[in-house]
C-alpha cells in the first residue's frame, strides 16, 4: 500500500455494520496468486521534473474502474510515448489500460499525499491549502459523470492541517494526519465527525518534543474489525503507544486494543527521526500485518528486536509480542511503502539492500542488492528473487496492488532499466 500512500484497490463497499466490526475496508489487502513480472508495462504515463517542480513524486493511486487516479507533487505528465506533455497540478487521471492521461485539469497547489474513491466521489487530502477553488487539506471531487468536478459545499469536520491517509470502512472515511485530532471517522456524505473515533492522539517520541505531532499512515484489516496506526505520538487515549496502536473496531466506537510491542519505544541509530515506522499493510487474510521503517541500524544490541530500516512481521492474534516473526534489514536505508499479498510482500524505498542485518551503509553477510523495490517471502521473511532494480531517488512511497499487477509510485526515473517516470506497473504472469 502506503504512504502512503494509498496501498490497495479501492472498490465501493456498502455501509453494513457486522458484528465483528465495521464492514470490510475499500481498500482491503488484494489477494494474488503469485509474484508479479519483474517487466514493467509500457503502458503507463510519467509524473516528470520540469521548471517548476524539480524532484516529481507519485504518492497515490486509486483506481475507480477504468480509470487511475494519481496523487503526489508534480507539474507536468506525459503519456505513455512520453511525446505529448500537459500541465497536470499535484492530481490526474489515466486510462488503466493505455495509459494515456484524461482531460481532466484540476489544480491542487499542493502536494497530495492520499486519495481514495467512495462510489460516487473521490477524496484528496495532503498538505495543499486549496484545490479548485475550495480551500482546506481535504476535498472530494464527483466522478461518475465524465470529468471530475470539486464539490464545492463539502466541508470535513475540523480537518485544519495536513492529512497524511485516507481509508473507508463501515460507512466512514476515515482520516489521518497532524489536525488537532490526528485521527478521525467522518460522514463522507456530510463530512460531519461521526464520534466513532474519540481518542486523544498526543506526545511525541522526538527527544526534544518538536513536532509534529500525527498520525502517519493507517491500515485496517479486511474484516474491519481492527485498525493500524503508526506516527509520531506517544499516548492514544489514556494508553501509552508510541509509533504505533492497534484499534478494536466495534460496532459504535473505536477502542484502544492491547496490542502493542515494547521494543518500539527504542530509538533507533537516527534518533532524531519523529515517524521511525513509515507504513503498514494487512496480509488478505489479516492474519498478519507488516511495519515497514526508516530509522538507519538498530542500536547496540537490537539486531533481531529493533525495527530500524527494516519490515517485520507481526501476528494479529498476538497481543504482546515479544518479537516480530520476522524482521528483514536493509542495512541503513529506509523503507517508506510495504504492500502484502498472500504471494509476497512488497517493499519501496531508497534502499540498496535486504537480507542485511549486520550491514551498516554497507553489504553485510548475506545481503542481497534490492535497488529502490524489492519483495519477500511472507513466511520465511528472506528477499524472494524478484529483482526488477529502480531508481532510488527519494524512493519508492506508494505500492498498490489490484486483480491483474501491482502499481509502484515514486520520484524514480527508471524501473527496471526502462524509463518509468514516478509510475511502474508490473502485471500478474
Amino acid at each position: 500500500m502506503k504512504q502512503l500512500r494509498l496501498r490497495r484497490s479501492a472498490v465501493a463497499l456498502t455501509a453494513v455494520v457486522m458484528s465483528v466490526g465495521l464492514a470490510a475496508p475499500t481498500h482491503a489487502s488484494i489477494s494474488q496468486p503469485d509474484v508479479v513480472s519483474e517487466t514493467p508495462s509500457s503502458r503507463t504515463p510519467h509524473a516528470i521534473d520540469d521548471g517548476v517542480v524539480a524532484n516529481a513524486a507519485v504518492n497515490a493511486f486509486s483506481q475507480a474502474g477504468p480509470v487511475m487516479y494519481a496523487g503526489g507533487r508534480f507539474h507536468s505528465v506525459q503519456d505513455p510515448t512520453r511525446r505529448s506533455t500537459l500541465v497536470r497540478n499535484n492530481l490526474f487521471s489515466f486510462d488503466v489500460s493505455t495509459g494515456v492521461p484524461t482531460g481532466w485539469t484540476p489544480d491542487v497547489n499542493g502536494e497530495v499525499n492520499a486519495i481514495q474513491y467512495i462510489a460516487p466521489y473521490l477524496y484528496v487530502g495532503g498538505g495543499f491549502t486549496a484545490a479548485d477553488g475550495v480551500s482546506g487539506q481535504l476535498v472530494r471531487y464527483r466522478v461518475d459523470g465524465g470529468t471530475p468536478v470539486i464539490d464545492q459545499g463539502w466541508q470535513p469536520a475540523r480537518v485544519s492541517a495536513k492529512v497524511t491517509d485516507l481509508d473507508y470502512t463501515g460507512g466512514q472515511l476515515l482520516v489521518a494526519g497532524s489536525f488537532r485530532k490526528k485521527l478521525t471517522a467522518l460522514d463522507p456524505d456530510t463530512g460531519r465527525d461521526t464520534g466513532y473515533i474519540n481518542l486523544e492522539v498526543s506526545g511525541s517520541v522526538k527527544r526534544n518534543e518538536a513536532g509534529p505531532i500525527q498520525v502517519l499512515r493507517i491500515a485496517v484489516s479486511p474484516d474491519g474489525s481492527r485498525l493500524v496506526g503508526i506516527g509520531n505520538f506517544t499516548t492514544i487515549g489514556t494508553a501509552s503507544r508510541p509509533r504505533a496502536f492497534m484499534l478494536d473496531l466495534g460496532a459504535g466506537s473505536a477502542t484502544v486494543a492491547s496490542w502493542y510491542y515494547q521494543p518500539l519505544v527504542n530509538p533507533c541509530a537516527a534518533a532524531s527521526l519523529a515517524a521511525q515506522l513509515r507504513d503498514v499493510d494487512f496480509s488478505p487474510d489479516g492474519s498478519y500485518f507488516v511495519l515497514a521503517a526508516t530509522g538507519y541500524i538498530p542500536r547496540s544490541g537490537g539486531v533481531g528486536r529493533d525495527i530500524c530500516d527494516a519490515a517485520a512481521r507481526f501476528e494479529t492474534a498476538i497481543a504482546n509480542p515479544t518479537r516480530p516473526t520476522w524482521i528483514n534489514y536493509t542495512g541503513g536505508d529506509t523503507l517508506h511503502s510495504v504492500a502484502a499479498t498472500g504471494a509476497a510482500v512488497y517493499v519501496g524505498g531508497h534502499q540498496r539492500w535486504l537480507d542485511n542485518p549486520l550491514g551498516n551503509n554497507s553489504a553485510g553477510p548475506g545481503a542481497v542488492p534490492r535497488q529502490g523495490i524489492g519483495a519477500i517471502d511472507p513466511t520465511t521473511g528472506k528477499a524472494l528473487p524478484w529483482n526488477p532494480g529502480k531508481t532510488r531517488g527519494v524512493g519508492t512511497t506508494v505500492i498498490y496492488p489490484t486483480a491483474t499487477g501491482v502499481w509502484f509510485g515514486s520520484d524514480g526515473r527508471r524501473f527496471a532499466g526502462d524509463v518509468h517516470d514516478s509510475i511502474a506497473f508490473t502485471p500478474l504472469p
